[in-house]
């Protein structure tokens, strides 16, 4: 059986930098369900589909078989996280992703010992049954100050102010909606990345440890 690792939590709580180190240490291949969405989003605007068009939307993803996760720089543009923010309010949307990501595991990857995937949903509805679960808390306030600064870094103009809107304009679509809104997954360890990345990695270490 391939062991399945979730890692949930809110818009800039750090879950791909955790996944990415557990990927590293634990010898796991690494998912972001992040970018399946903004995949299709970047699709949708491609082919000058509007997210608000769900008859267009229908008939476009009707069409593929395997959607494309290979993480391309474009896709981490606010704009396109922003545009799969929208469509992700969408049942069939989230259904068709949900079975692109189980799509994505059902192959063992190389010499791997499994999958990590990160989302807002994959714990409590993506894979129920997984190996373990992670939920990842971080305050709003730390997580815009952290993409700032991200921004800032790359040379992109930011306002603080709009991204700590942003984000919380995100949560409340995150946790509102409908279909497996954000929620913390039966089962799953709280993981606080909130300080340092070290006090972070200790707490993944002494999980990991109790169940190996």
């Amino acid at each position: 059986m391939i062991k399945i690792i979730t890692i949930d939590g809110p818009a800039g709580s750090g879950k791909e930098r955790i996944s990415k180190f557990i990927a590293r240490k634990y010898n796991f291949h690494h998912i972001d369900s992040g970018i399946f969405y903004r995949r299709l989003a970047y699709e949708l605007y491609r082919n000058k589909i509007k997210m608000s068009e769900k008859k267009n939307i229908k008939k476009f993803i009707k069409k593929i078989n395997q959607l494309n996760s290979k993480k391309l720089n474009i896709l981490r543009e606010e704009q396109f996280g922003i545009l799969a923010s929208e469509i992700a309010k969408y049942d069939f949307v989230r259904n068709f992703i949900n079975f692109q990501q189980r799509l994505a595991t059902k192959t063992p990857h190389n010499n791997k010992n499994g999958f990590i995937i990160d989302g807002r949903d994959i714990g409590s509805v993506v894979f129920k049954k997984a190996f373990l679960k992670l939920y990842v808390e971080v305050d709003e306030n730390i997580r815009a100050k952290r993409r700032y600064k991200q921004l800032i870094d790359k040379g992109e103009k930011s306002i603080y102010q709009k991204i700590l809107e942003d984000i919380k304009l995100r949560d409340k679509k995150d946790k509102s909606r409908k279909n497996s809104p954000l929620v913390i997954p039966k089962g799953a360890k709280i993981i606080d990345n909130s300080q340092s990345f070290k006090k972070t990695i200790e707490q993944i270490r002494q999980i990991i440890e109790r169940i190996n």
